[in-house]
């Protein structure tokens, strides 16, 4: 699919994983049963590109997984009028460093965000894009488990990427020391939660961020 993007634009990429029974949300499986947690991941993405095309700073990539050809995803796609690439082979930190590479070739700004933290506005979106305007190399928005819900550069280095524990409590812990080792300036926006354990499900109904979710998460996804 062609990109559209203008070299003075903030573009947003959003990492996502296709809503797979058995695949996506394993570890609300239990809670939700397989086909719950895929159903849950395709009104994460929803929601999270619902914000992003909000946020109205630039375009929006969705960098796919396992393929930009699953049936959800490219509905997704023609939905919200956004861009797609499918991520590369690697672990997390080989997929968002190729991802930062590519989308940083063709847009002065890159934000990369997942799905999994619904709580993250537009005026995030918005003020991170801000924080890169200034004087700022990157910008950081903490997850409360440890982890980050959005990073925002201007330019990649390998470093942010390589030999980091992903999914442990540790990751924005390095990232800051990264940055520290790399003299790279950075803003911290507010912490915000993912929605990961059965326990952030719950906060999830409880925040109503999403209408309806408990009858959206037992509803069969179409492909």
């Amino acid at each position: 699919m062609p990109r559209h993007v203008r070299k003075a634009d903030t573009l947003v990429a959003v990492f996502a994983r296709a809503p797979e029974a058995g695949a996506a949300k394993t570890r609300l499986i239990p809670l939700l049963g397989a086909e719950g947690a895929a159903s849950l991941q395709n009104v994460l993405i929803r929601h999270t590109l619902a914000t992003a095309t909000a946020a109205d700073i630039g375009p929006v990539e969705l960098w796919c997984a396992p393929s930009a050809q699953h049936p959800v995803l490219c509905e997704c796609i023609r939905q919200y009028g956004v861009d797609a690439v499918t991520q590369c082979e690697g672990d997390l930190g080989v997929r968002m460093q190729h991802a930062a590479a590519a989308t940083l070739a063709i847009a002065q700004r890159v934000l990369i965000i997942g799905t999994d933290c619904p709580a993250l506005t537009t005026e995030d979106l918005r003020n991170a894009a801000a924080a890169l305007n200034g004087h700022n190399d990157a910008v950081l928005v903490p997850a409360e488990d440890g982890g980050y819900a959005l990073i925002g550069l201007k330019w990649w280095d390998a470093r942010l990427f390589h030999d980091i524990a992903w999914g442990s409590a540790q990751v924005v812990a390095t990232t800051r020391a990264r940055l520290t080792a790399m003299r790279w300036r950075w803003h911290e926006l507010a912490p915000t939660w993912d929605v990961d354990q059965p326990s952030d499900y719950e906060r999830l109904r409880s925040s109503q961020l999403i209408p309806n979710l408990d009858q959206a998460v037992h509803t069969p996804i179409l492909h």
